[in-house]
């Protein structure tokens, strides 16, 4: 499976960020790409007070574009997410689409990025944002593939569970900022990846000095063995990676992780919401 992931640039003109984003897809589908994947919020700039104003429900533009671009190239496409508007909420929210264009699965970020890092970023998504409930995981001719968003990341729970239910690579819209991402960024790709013995992607937006939130960028895949198979710079690039799932077989059979859990004595149980 040949992956491109784009990192972007974000600017604060919506238009010029959806035909970015649509130019580079196809031209990594030309390149040969299977599997493509956009940054967290790669419509919007990263930012509370452009959130609302650039929120769409599903099927508006963005979607549209991302749906009518997947089946233009042919490829399966993770969106990688935009503000939302369902209701009265806004969620950040990843749509995924098959090679015809059909949107196969919808990710709303569940863990929402509150933070206060003394001498360190300062944030609050919760201010705009409603959390999603959904652990997901969705289908390919590749394999069944998890998703999540960003801050998501940092919750080995979820990452399990979405291993339990048979994702063989997670995939992770996200943008980190200066404070986090040079501390944590790899580690947590890495560790993800050693944990659960898949591969792990994380797509980020490119680094720019002179937005209000600067993204850490350093768009980054690992093996199920914890190597990193690609990472990007700071600037736009695409990375296209050639991914053999069953390099986690293999990596599984080497050292029985997954198989060696001591579910009699604890296990991580998924919380089922009813609405």
């Amino acid at each position: 499976m040949k992956t491109a992931v784009i990192q972007m640039k974000v600017t604060d003109n919506k238009q010029r960020n959806l035909e970015n984003a649509a130019e580079r897809i196809t031209a990594a589908a030309q390149q040969g790409a299977d599997f493509i994947i956009l940054p967290e919020m790669f419509n919007c700039p990263y930012s509370n007070s452009f959130f609302s104003r650039f929120a769409e429900p599903a099927g508006g533009q963005s979607w549209n574009m991302l749906s009518e671009t997947a089946k233009r190239n042919s490829v399966y496409l993770v969106g990688g997410s935009i503000p939302e508007i369902d209701g009265s909420s806004i969620y950040n929210t990843s749509f995924v689409f098959d090679r015809s264009g059909t949107q196969i699965a919808r990710h709303r970020k569940m863990h929402l990025f509150d933070i206060d890092i003394k001498n360190g970023q300062k944030f609050r998504e919760s201010d705009t944002f409603s959390a999603g409930s959904d652990v997901t995981v969705f289908d390919t001719g590749f394999c069944r593939m998890g998703l999540c968003i960003c801050f998501d990341m940092r919750f080995p729970e979820l990452s399990r569970l979405m291993t339990l239910k048979g994702a063989q690579i997670i995939i992770a819209p996200a943008a980190f900022n200066m404070t986090t991402g040079p501390a944590h960024w790899e580690l947590l790709f890495r560790q993800r990846a050693v944990d659960n013995q898949l591969f792990t992607i994380g797509a980020s937006p490119a680094r720019d000095e002179s937005s209000g939130y600067v993204s850490y960028a350093n768009s980054i895949v690992c093996s199920p063995w914890g190597d990193i198979i690609y990472r990007c710079g700071t600037a736009e690039e695409t990375a296209l990676v050639d991914i053999n799932i069953e390099d986690n077989k293999e990596i599984r059979a080497q050292l029985p992780l997954l198989s060696a859990r001591r579910t009699d004595v604890y296990e991580v149980r998924e919380l089922i919401t009813s609405v």
